[in-house]
């Protein structure tokens, strides 16, 4: 099911490497541990979150992508929802599709009903996934091709919905340790041809079908804790990176990427990175 207005605008995105030109962000101006939903919260529940820093932190992070031509649209940030910095998870742009998400946890469901008003508001269409659970953080697009990630948010029932609705690409479920989250803590595109990996999380049949497609960058899991596989690529081999993951960038520019180094290490405390904080809408 697809809803639109008349007045519905195109959006596209086939990669997760195209230049970037718009995305949807929310300020963390309600940030905070409130319940732990992943290990990286376990590990920072009793110092949490000290929302002013995140709020600047996430402040300078808007304001380089929109130095870098990226078009930002802000939602709303509502107090019954601590851990709405998180937009990539709501929702995601395959092809000219906008999915609208269907929650795992309590604490999150609500969240893509703030994207479905603001959807409809810009008279832009959108299908809503209503099956079971699925989070954007587990799908990842390179061309024709759906990876999605098997996890505690992202069930295979909904992938099967997910490749009913998109009959002319390819949806690969990928299975992963779940205590990782979502599969983009595990496993990032950065071009038509090379990824980003946390091996360790992956079964061997997973790891010789990454490898078959793309040459892998590993990161080791010291990095994968600071979220070293969630950089946001804006196009152009330019990707935003956490200044703490030094291998991690020191291989990316070996291989030729550009790497702008920011730091949000105050939103990691919940276990979300720069892709995380991100849905982008459209991709050139």
């Amino acid at each position: 099911m697809s809803i639109a207005s008349k007045q519905s605008q195109p959006l596209t995105c086939g990669s997760e490497y195209g230049r970037l030109q718009k995305v949807v962000l929310c300020q963390p101006q309600y940030m905070a541990i409130e319940e732990v939903i992943n290990e990286t919260q376990e590990q920072f529940k009793e110092e949490n979150i000290e929302s002013q820093r995140a709020l600047k932190q996430h402040r300078q992070f808007s304001r380089l992508l929109q130095e870098h031509g990226v078009e930002v649209i802000e939602l709303p940030p509502d107090p019954r929802y601590p851990e709405q910095v998180f937009t990539r998870d709501i929702g995601f742009t395959i092809g000219e599709q906008v999915f609208i998400s269907s929650m795992a946890t309590d604490i999150r469901q609500g969240e893509e009903k703030v994207l479905e008003t603001w959807l409809r508001q810009a008279h832009l269409s959108y299908s809503p996934l209503t099956s079971s659970p699925i989070e954007g953080g587990d799908i990842l697009i390179n061309g024709r091709t759906v990876y999605a990630g098997i996890s505690s948010r992202t069930d295979g029932q909904a992938v099967a919905e997910l490749q009913s609705r998109l009959p002319d690409y390819e949806v690969l479920s990928i299975p992963f340790d779940e205590k990782y989250l979502h599969l983009d803590c595990v496993f990032n595109i950065l071009s038509p041809d090379e990824a980003l990996v946390f091996s360790k999380a992956l079964g061997k049949k997973e790891r010789e079908l990454l490898a078959s497609r793309f040459r892998l960058i590993e990161v080791s899991e010291e990095e994968q804790f600071t979220l070293g596989t969630n950089v946001l690529s804006i196009g152009g081999k330019t990707v935003f990176s956490l200044p703490v993951n030094k291998r991690v960038n020191e291989q990316l520019a070996e291989r030729g990427y550009r790497v702008i180094e920011a730091d949000i290490t105050e939103i990691i405390k919940s276990g979300g990175s720069f892709r995380c904080c991100t849905l982008p809408l459209l991709r050139g």
